[in-house]
C-alpha cells in the first residue's frame, strides 16, 4: 500500500473534499470533517485505520473494498451513489484530527448540513460521531441513535464515528449501526 509522507499530507491541510452525492439520495452519511488522507484521496472516511468502508461491507451495504492508498475509483463512487447513498461533512476543512476544529466551526455545521439536505432531500441523515454532534448542535446529552429533531424533512440519526481513534467500536459494532440506518432509509430491506 502506498503511503503519504507527512509533508505530502500537510499540503492538503485546510483543503475541502467534494461531497459524494447523486440523484435518488436516500441516506446521507455526515462526517465531522475530512482528514488529511481523505483530502489527499478526495474520498470521505479514507485512511488505513478508518473502519467506515470495512463496516459498510460487513453490513452488506457495499460489495467492494476501498483501497485507502488511492481512495474510491469512479466505479466505486458510482456504485455508492447508485445504492442511494451519499457523504458530506459538518465542516469541509481538512485537518489532521477533528480536535483541531474550533467550536465555532462545528456550530456552523448544522447550517451547512441543512443547506445540503434541502438541496438533495435524503430520507435519513446519519452523523458519524456523537461528540461532534453534541457540540455542533448544542445538545450535550445527545446519545447514539435516532434523534427527536429532523434535519429538514430527513430523519436524523447519530451513529458511531468509524475513526481508528474511536476505540469503543469495532468493525462489527459499526456494521450494526450502519445497517440500521441503511434499513431505515430504504437502502437495504429490513431484517429480523
Amino acid at each position: 500500500m502506498a503511503r503519504f509522507t507527512r509533508e505530502e499530507l500537510e499540503s492538503f491541510r485546510d483543503q475541502s473534499v467534494d461531497d459524494l452525492i447523486g440523484p435518488g439520495l436516500k441516506l446521507l452519511f455526515v462526517g465531522i470533517n475530512p482528514g488529511l488522507w481523505t483530502a489527499a484521496t478526495n474520498t470521505h472516511f479514507c485512511h488505513p485505520s478508518n473502519r467506515f468502508y470495512p463496516a459498510m461491507r460487513a453490513a452488506g451495504i457495499i460489495d467492494f473494498v476501498v483501497d485507502s492508498a488511492i481512495g474510491m475509483v469512479d466505479d466505486e463512487r458510482q456504485a455508492f451513489i447508485n445504492r442511494g447513498m451519499g457523504i458530506t461533512n459538518l465542516v469541509n476543512r481538512a485537518t489532521a484530527r477533528a480536535s483541531e476544529l474550533a467550536t465555532s466551526e462545528l456550530r456552523r455545521g448544522p447550517g451547512r448540513l441543512a443547506d445540503v439536505v434541502v438541496s438533495v432531500a435524503p430520507r435519513v441523515v446519519a452523523i458519524a460521531g456523537v461528540t461532534a454532534y453534541r457540540t455542533a448542535f448544542s445538545l450535550p446529552m445527545a446519545k447514539l441513535g435516532p434523534q427527536p429533531e429532523p434535519v429538514g424533512d430527513a430523519d436524523l440519526w447519530v451513529v458511531p464515528n468509524p475513526s481508528g481513534l474511536n476505540a469503543h467500536e469495532t468493525i462489527e459494532t459499526l456494521a450494526v449501526w450502519y445497517r440500521r440506518v441503511a434499513e431505515e432509509a430504504g437502502v437495504l430491506p429490513v431484517t429480523g
